[in-house]
């Protein structure tokens, strides 16, 4: 296949990452994985280049950190500016005013009209810690509830909350008390003989039952979820579902946070993706692609929430730096400017096409679902028995690698491709990732078929 984007000469690793993979070993433990065994010298857009001159098409944006792209000129052109103005006075002892008006531009664009604040932190497993302490304060209780599937960090709170054992959980115990796991809908996997309603009719009846079994409510600080489950599988739950999560919250005076970290800010075509449910957060974790790429968190909320903390109870020596408020800046304009809601869209539509094309071709291929942009297929070896195909989830990554691709898995069995490119990238190269994407799926069906 001619390509004009990606290029791979020769094996990966190659010879200067060979020398920095060697470094890499003796320098920092092996407990921080790596996915594409290279490393980046420069990138922009959906493209990024390694040290050995090889040419990726990004299909993975930094775990959805990169919507508007890698190095966008005007974020570029911010961190510059700001840079020369001076880098971090800290906010605790002399306050600026990229904090404030990209708070207050958070609180103009979030979900509902009511009053709202926006305090700033440094990650999305700080800004979720952070959300549920507020929650605590304003609630005087302290369950937290989270679901099945879902992820929120690897702090212990949040490495609490999150479901999938290894490798986030294992052996890091004991875990923090008084978090409780709801169920939540995976469409795909449900029973054959139970139709898509009489499902969802179940899983809200285990919703109720959840809440007499496992917690009381009045005992709930709050209950946190994601509008689409990122590492849990990019499963996209019913509106109905989340509708009465939050009619449950309501009832009883649990504060509703919605987790935006990965499938915020244009991601699924609106900027937060609990718009698509009709629901209005009491609080909004957010991060990853906030400021394109510099650390930074938020949590935006009602008034009467995120004011009930005194001076000094919230905070940290870097939340809220004024480069990451910049690039946050620049990030929010440049989503307005481009269209990249409306993008993000046009994206969805044509990765999804192509997926479904995939699935009627492979056998292998048992489900493909997404919201927007944020986009997955799930690996089975078998149709009938949905039994998750790890293996040749991994092949495919390795192929695609090979190939100038950056793919990554999710979901609780490893075996959810889930794509995350830059909504910025252009047709072109996204069409010429999906032909990758596709060759290394048959490259990688036949590697399994001859290792059986």
């Amino acid at each position: 296949m001619t390509r004009k984007f990606a290029k791979v000469t020769g094996n990966l690793p190659g010879e200067k990452a060979k020398q920095l993979l060697e470094r890499r070993v003796q320098a920092v433990p092996q407990g921080v994985a790596n996915g594409v065994p290279t490393f980046a010298e420069k990138a922009e857009g959906a493209l990024i280049h390694d040290v050995d001159g090889n040419t990726f098409i990004d299909f993975v944006g930094a775990i959805g950190v990169m919507n508007v792209g890698h190095c966008h000129p005007k974020v570029t052109e911010a961190l510059h500016q700001q840079v020369d103005q001076y880098i971090h006075p800290g906010f605790n002892v002399m306050m600026y005013e990229p904090y404030i008006e990209l708070a207050e531009k958070l609180a103009a664009i979030a979900p509902g009209d009511h009053e709202k604040e926006t305090i700033f932190f440094n990650s999305g497993a700080e800004a979720v810690e952070n959300a549920i302490k507020i929650a605590r304060k304003y609630t005087k209780r302290s369950g937290v509830v989270s679901f099945t599937r879902g992820y929120h960090g690897r702090t212990l709170l949040t490495m609490t909350m999150t479901s999938k054992v290894k490798p986030y959980k294992y052996e890091f115990g004991p875990f923090a008390p008084e978090v409780y796991k709801a169920p939540y809908p995976y469409q795909y996997r449900r029973p054959d003989s139970v139709t898509e309603e009489q499902y969802e009719d179940l899983i809200i009846q285990q919703l109720h039952d959840f809440f007499v079994n496992d917690a009381a409510p009045e005992s709930i600080a709050a209950v946190v979820m994601e509008p689409v489950q990122g590492e849990g599988g990019f499963i996209v739950p019913s509106k109905r579902f989340v509708q009465e999560v939050y009619r449950i919250c309501q009832e009883h005076g649990i504060v509703f946070i919605a987790d935006e970290i990965q499938a915020g800010f244009a991601r699924t075509g609106r900027y937060f993706g609990m718009e698509h449910f009709d629901v209005v957060p009491d609080l909004i974790t957010v991060s990853k692609s906030m400021a394109a790429g510099l650390p930074i968190s938020g949590v935006i909320g009602r008034k009467e929430i995120m004011s009930v903390s005194s001076p000094g109870e919230l905070g940290g020596t870097y939340s809220g730096s004024p480069l990451a408020c910049a690039a946050g800046l620049a990030v929010l304009d440049i989503i307005e400017e481009e269209k990249l809601n409306e993008r993000a869209e046009v994206l969805g539509k044509q990765v999804m096409d192509r997926l479904r094309q995939f699935a009627e071709k492979y056998e292998a291929i048992g489900d493909v679902r997404g919201l927007g942009s944020m986009c997955a297929m799930e690996l089975v070896k078998d149709r009938q028995t949905k039994e998750p195909n790890k293996e040749l989830t991994s092949f495919i990554i390795e192929e695609a690698n090979k190939r100038g691709l950056l793919l990554m898995s999710a979901g609780a069995y490893g075996n959810v491709l889930r794509l995350l490119m830059p909504i910025v990238i252009t047709d072109e190269q996204a069409q010429e990732g999906l032909d990758i994407l596709e060759e290394s799926l048959e490259a990688a069906v036949s590697r399994q078929s001859v290792q059986v």
